[in-house]
This record gives C-alpha cells, structure tokens and sequence, in this order.
C-alpha cells in the first residue's frame, strides 16, 4: 500500500511538537520551523540527515525495527505513537496483511450467541462491542439504555463516532465534550493505521471530515491512543450526572473487536443511577441495532 502522505504527515507532526529544549538541545536565533529541525531529529537518531528525510517523505517500507525505535525515541513518541508507527511501517511493505482482522461478506454479521448470554449477564453496568470504527456491534440492555441518544436517531448508524459530531444530543451527553471529540478522532486515526485497508472507515472520515469542523481539525492532529482504561462522566437524558468508571478489553476470538464494560464506584451517586438506569430500560430502552458487516477493519 502506498501510505506515504500518512507516513510524512505523521512524523512532521510528531517532530513539530518537540521543542528544542524539551529534546535537549539549545533553541539557537532564527528557528524557522516549529519544533526541532530535520537535523536535530537525525542527530538524535543517530542517522544521516538524508536517510531521516527519506523516512518523512515517507518512505518506510522494509526499514528495519531498530531504526524505527531510533526514531520513536527520538521524537518522544508515547506507547500508542510508537505502534502507529509500526503499523504504518507493516502497512508500507505488507507486511501486516496477516494482521489484518478477518473480513466477512456475503452475511450480516451477528454475535455468538455465547457472547451476547456475556454482555447480558452484565446487569450492573453498560457493556458493549465496538469495532475499531466505534461500530457498536452488540449490547447489554443497560448499554442500550445508556447510549439511547445514539439510538434515538437513525442517522447515527449506531456509531459512537456520528453521534459525537453529528448529533447536538452529545454536547448534553457528554459534559466534557472536547475531551471526547478528541478521544473519538484519536481512537479512529489508530485504526487507520492499524488497518489502512478498511474502505468503511475512509467513508466514515470523508463523511465526518465534510460535515464536521471540529472533526476534520483534529483529524488533521495526527494525534492517536489506546483506549484501554478510566473514568468519564456523563448526562443521561433519564437519570441524569453518571461518574463511570470503564475497561476496554481485546477480544482474542474476534480480532479488531473491543468489549468495554462501564461501572460506577459503589456507594456512590452514579451506582444508583445505573439501578434507576436498568429499571428504566427494563421496559422503555431502544431495541438492539441491526446486525452489521463487516464487524472488524
């Protein structure tokens, strides 16, 4: 694949946010670029300026795993940097077309029967299974009830990343919602280089590029992460402030797959706002979404 512009992109960013002094290096008169100069990257890197320039024009294809983490370190990258970095590197030379999570055609896809009798046996917290394009793919019915803003609407396709920034409902659902924005775009250009293949999501990014500003600045960011773990808070239109706690994990059987269960601290306000939650979605919470495919990419 040819991921160039990516590759270039990526790195200048990333170099243009290390200032002189935060790499150790005198700031000097006269700096003409933010961040540090080709040059400094290199010398930090312990490589020629001219094979550093080759690497930010993007060429990456067939460089070796060493001098990728000369230049990770180099620009300071962060663990979810320095996997982007790898992906784009597989993605240069495919390698990373066993990677790749399986692609299914022909049928809609649905859970195992086994792993929706898993979401519904969470009955204290939301739990759902997003693919790496915020697809939500199954639910529990609190996550159903949670997230009935998003299901409210056939527009959002149930997809946690329209909702974001094509739904006025989120800015009342998310309180932080800058934060959020951020999260989602961050969480999206992972993917992107993790399965540079995947047409769904470069329709999705067209889509929320034309019809959303503040989506298109942060695409613009680069910037990416790893959404494992921590706490947000929320509104819900029923029961109001929720302070919830959350875990993304893997899923093993269904590359590409993220099951995230929401829990509130016990005791506490938001834990009676999750019974309240459950009581109300017991009868009057949105019905589960159509089945989608492809579930992964």
């Amino acid at each position: 694949m040819d991921n160039r512009e990516e590759v270039r992109e990526f790195l200048t960013s990333r170099r243009a946010r290390i200032s002189p002094e935060r790499a150790g290096l005198p700031a000097g008169p006269r700096r003409r670029v933010p961040g540090l100069r080709r040059s400094e990257v290199a010398a930090l890197a312990d490589m020629s300026v001219e094979y550093y320039a080759k690497l930010e024009r993007g060429t990456l294809a067939g460089v070796s795993p060493a001098v990728l983490e000369a230049v990770a370190r180099a620009l300071q990258l962060d663990d979810a940097e320095r996997a982007h970095l790898l992906h784009l590197a597989r993605a240069a030379d495919g390698s990373d077309l066993l990677a790749r999570p399986r692609r299914r055609t022909g049928r809609p896809w649905t859970p195992h029967r086994s792993l929706q009798w898993t979401l519904d046996a969470v009955t204290a917290g939301p739990a759902f299974v997003r693919n790496g394009r915020m697809d939500i793919l199954a639910a529990n019915p609190l996550a159903r009830a949670f997230y009935s803003d998003l299901y409210a609407t056939g527009g959002n396709q149930a997809n946690l990343a329209r909702f974001q920034f094509l739904d006025p409902a989120a800015r009342h659902f998310y309180p932080d919602w800058e934060a959020f924005a951020d999260m989602a775009v961050a969480i999206l250009r992972t993917e992107a280089g993790r399965d540079p293949h995947d047409k769904d999501l470069h329709d999705l990014v067209g889509e929320l590029s034309t019809r959303s500003d503040a989506f298109r600045t942060r695409w613009g960011a680069h910037d990416v992460r790893v959404h494992g773990t921590g706490t947000k808070r929320f509104h819900h239109p029923v029961v109001g402030a929720l302070t919830l706690a959350y875990e993304g994990l893997d899923m093993a059987a269904e590359p590409g797959l993220t099951l995230t269960v929401y829990a509130a601290e016990p005791g506490s306000p938001s834990e009676e706002g999750l019974r309240l939650l459950a009581s109300w979605a017991s009868t009057e919470a949105p019905a589960a979404p159509p089945a989608r495919t492809p579930p992964a990419g």
